[in-house]
């Protein structure tokens, strides 16, 4: 069965209020902060993204989404390359920064919030962020109001240190806690987890 990819798709009427339902339900999501960066003739850009997750590892692809006024999306056009920055706990002003809401003493997108280096490609990295993604563009499609963009995978950086999570219109750090167990369900909870492991490697 060959998959398509431009299936046509029935717009039904939205209900009343979707809208702001939406935003309200997708506040309890639970996602990690990234910043996207790229630099070039066209000048260096980075922008806060909280839609980011990988796509595939054979060949190594990640997707990010950035919304369509963002003026990196020019840029990265222009360049071809982007880095994508998982941001530890101690980089909320640099997510705060490059989403435009600067602490006292910086401008919006100012990159001498944070510390950087360059890339392979020549992006803008975050020297100690939590894991960081050197891609060149894949694809580009467009949904809604944002880019979607897959990035090929070229480098990838990682440091030690806990991500930082956006959740509730906060930002927070993952807390680990014992799994559930079910005593009617013999083999769940821990032991399983730990089988499932070993079986994977």
């Amino acid at each position: 069965m060959t998959a398509s990819t431009s299936l046509p798709v029935p717009q039904q009427p939205l209900a009343p209020g979707i809208r702001e339902q939406f935003i309200a339900a997708m506040g309890a999501a639970a996602t990690g902060v990234t910043v996207v960066a790229t630099d070039g003739p066209n000048g260096r850009f980075a922008q806060t993204v909280s839609a980011m997750c990988s796509v595939s590892a054979d060949p190594a692809l990640v997707l990010v989404c950035i919304n369509q006024r963002s003026p990196i999306n020019e840029a990265i056009a222009a360049h071809g390359v982007f880095s994508v920055n998982l941001l530890g706990k101690k980089h909320d002003h640099v997510a705060d920064t490059f989403a435009g809401r600067p602490w006292p003493g910086k401008e919006p997108w100012d990159f001498s919030c944070g510390e950087w280096d360059d890339a392979p490609s020549g992006a803008p990295r975050v020297r100690d962020a939590v894991a960081s993604f050197d891609c060149e563009v894949h694809e580009v499609s467009t949904a809604g109001t944002h880019y979607i963009y897959i990035g090929r995978v070229m480098d990838v950086q990682a440091e030690p240190g806990v991500p930082l999570v956006y959740s509730a219109h906060s930002y927070a750090e993952p807390v680990p806690f014992p799994p559930s167990v079910f005593p009617d369900y013999p083999g769940s909870g821990p032991v399983h987890r730990n089988n499932t492991k070993e079986n994977s490697r």
